[in-house]
């Protein structure tokens, strides 16, 4: 792993502080790690989402729709 060196003003390093003490992280570290893993998520689920948006429209998902998805999922689970 390697390593990185952040500074950060007084507030925020209070704030870190106060999140690693309150949400049980073992070092400001592991919460500035997550903060990341998470940023990343939410930056390939805005990607999704765009391509989604962009993509051409299908059927609408009505009460048929999902009807006949909780009938597939239930076929496939009686095997």
């Amino acid at each position: 792993m390697s390593t990185m060196n952040i500074s950060r003003p007084e507030g925020l390093k209070s704030c870190v502080d106060q999140q690693v003490a309150e949400r049980g992280y073992a070092t400001s570290s592991e919460y500035v790690r997550e903060l990341i893993r998470r940023d990343q998520d939410r930056a390939r689920l805005r990607g999704l989402l765009l391509e989604g948006a962009s993509s051409p429209a299908s059927a609408p998902a009505d009460d048929r729709y999902f009807d006949s998805l909780r009938a597939r999922i239930a076929g496939s689970t009686r095997r």
